[in-house]
């Protein structure tokens, strides 16, 4: 398990922000990049959202403290994570990409860094701020949110070898994947319950004849 959490597999996970198609090349070609160093990137995106719509001024945030659950969006971040992954790996297969399932968690685990930082540099500007001047905050969280975006589309066109137009269509077809899938999961989930009810239904008959 130590393997995963060496010094150099962190390093490379942080020199992502500053070098990030060099970076993103070393990780897919020398195995320098880490899976549950990814995990942990998004459980600490998960705990920052959740922290900065508790704790920021309600100059800059109209969200009820009492209306946020951390665990739900932990674990809704983790599940629209683990989509986007496997739907990016299913178009790329049958779109010559050529990285690998655990390339795909690595780049886009790592490319939450930026919005990690900035979040949480967003939630303590926030308790100074007037209310004239939210739009600081504004530009903050933007900054986070537009480099990691940047970082992720590095990350996908370099694990997949990809140019930046075949990158934007892969990515576009990547939220297409996601919505079917979706779609997908609740057809059956219905389809689950429909049966379900069938069968107690019988099951009340039989009682009450019974």
């Amino acid at each position: 398990m130590k393997k995963y959490f060496t010094k150099e597999k962190w390093s490379y996970a942080f020199r992502t922000i500053s070098h990030p198609a060099d970076t993103y090349y070393w990780i897919r070609h020398q195995e320098r990049g880490s899976v549950p160093i990814a995990f942990i990137f998004v459980f600490l995106f998960s705990i920052s959202f959740s922290i900065n719509r508790i704790s920021a001024s309600f100059v800059v945030n109209d969200v009820d403290p009492l209306t946020v659950n951390t665990l739900t969006e932990l674990i809704s971040v983790l599940l629209l994570f683990i989509l986007f992954c496997i739907s990016n790996w299913s178009i790329t297969c049958l779109m010559e990409g050529e990285g690998r399932l655990k390339d795909i968690v690595t780049a886009v685990g790592y490319a939450l860094v930026p919005m990690i930082v900035t979040f949480n540099i967003g939630t303590i500007f926030s308790q100074f701020v007037a209310q004239n001047e939210g739009a600081f905050y504004w530009m903050i969280i933007g900054v986070g949110i537009a480099y990691s975006v940047f970082l992720a589309l590095i990350g996908i066109m370099q694990m997949h070898n990809y140019t930046l137009g075949k990158t934007l269509l892969v990515i576009l077809l990547t939220f297409v994947a996601m919505f079917i899938i979706i779609f997908v999961i609740l057809l059956f989930v219905d389809l689950i319950n429909q049966v379900i009810c069938f069968f107690y239904s019988i099951y009340q008959e039989l009682i009450f004849r019974g």
